[in-house]
């Protein structure tokens, strides 16, 4: 088993070195980690690993956002993931045996119906049970960090903005393309449904100041382009994240976004229009963060991009290079914090994962 001397070095958590670095505030003193999320078999595999577990009680009714704190510090994190609950979208989607190795498997893997959702038309629209905005458990999760977390870690607040993957999956895609052209004022109808309930939610959100980050997620496009033209990617996701960003802004938080996909039509609207101040998701196949860090990445922040097929395939030596690498490439000047090109997912060996964050904490020491 490999042996990491990174999680043997004293690490202090630092959230105001993380916005700074995030904002471009100079080159940071030392490298940051940023993740949306891990999957659940991936962190529970490095819980039971490292024994986080011990000294824990299980008995605690808040045992999983206790060890969630310290699985975090463990790997080296300024800040923890926490986003709304129980918003209770309903959409059409189907089970697939997850391949994944069988130690982090997870039974099943889920994937939305891209042909036909639950809204296809105003029979259907009229009929939908949308979640309600008011439910008083939303912002429970939020509430508890906002108590408990530790003075020298903050909250990072993901589970919001999806306006473009939550208009495509009420629809399908494949119905939304169509009915841009056949119904079109349905698909506004739905779009606007969408932003009422956010414009409900965030008030909420926002006077919770252990919150010093929004970190909307909301994939917008394929390998080779979005999944609408421009203009219709402006029209009806990008008023939603202008919205969020102008909230964030007017509160005195970055706003970092995840959006899977080549975004290359709209980024400048994304930097220039919407405001963000860091992009999340890159994927090798699309664009490497270090050859964005001397294009657009001299306007926002960018985050993470070690690929995620690359962490699969890749051995440690391999894996270990090209964060010193990209670390040398993208960290002067600030704006980079190391992690995967989208999230540390069950299938990534956990070794190989391990080794990238390992390569993190002893950089520069």
């Amino acid at each position: 088993m490999p042996t990491f001397e990174g999680f043997t070095k004293p690490f202090q958590p630092n959230w105001e070195g993380l916005v700074d670095n995030i904002l471009r505030k100079g080159t940071p003193d030392r490298c940051y980690h940023i993740e949306l999320f891990h999957d659940g078999e991936l962190r529970n595999a490095i819980i039971d690993r490292f024994d986080l577990a011990d000294g824990l009680d299980k008995n605690d009714p808040d045992f999983h956002r206790w060890l969630l704190i310290k699985f975090l510090r463990f790997l080296g994190f300024d800040y923890v993931y926490c986003g709304t609950v129980g918003q209770n979208w309903t959409f059409s989607a189907t089970a697939i045996a997850d391949t994944a190795p069988a130690e982090v498997s997870r039974g099943d893997r889920y994937f939305i119906d891209e042909s036909r959702g639950p809204i296809t038309t105003w029979e259907e629209f009229d009929k939908y049970p949308w979640p309600d905005p008011n439910a008083g458990d939303l912002t429970s999760e939020l509430e508890w960090y906002q108590e408990n977390l530790p003075d020298d870690m903050c909250i990072a607040c993901h589970e919001i903005g999806h306006y473009c993957e939550y208009l495509t999956w009420l629809m399908g895609y494949e119905t939304l393309c169509l009915s841009l052209f056949d119904q079109r004022d349905l698909v506004e109808a739905i779009r606007d449904r969408i932003l009422e309930y956010y414009r409900v939610i965030y008030p909420r959100i926002v006077e919770l100041d252990r919150i010093k980050i929004f970190f909307p997620s909301d994939d917008m496009g394929f390998r080779n382009g979005t999944f609408l033209g421009p203009e219709d990617m402006k029209h009806f996701f990008l008023t939603g994240h202008k919205e969020l960003a102008a909230i964030a802004h007017d509160t005195g938080r970055p706003l970092i976004l995840h959006a899977c996909g080549n975004l290359a039509c709209i980024i400048d609207d994304l930097i220039d229009d919407v405001k963000i101040d860091g992009k999340h998701s890159f994927e090798d196949t699309i664009e490497d963060v270090c050859d964005v860090k001397h294009t657009y990445g001299r306007r926002i922040a960018m985050l993470g991009g070690i690929d995620v097929d690359f962490l699969c395939r890749r051995d440690e030596q391999a894996i270990r290079a090209r964060v010193r690498n990209t670390l040398d490439k993208c960290l002067p000047g600030g704006g980079y914090c190391l992690g995967t090109g989208n999230t540390p997912a069950n299938y990534i060996p956990v070794d190989n994962y391990l080794a990238m964050v390992d390569e993190g904490r002893l950089y520069g020491s």
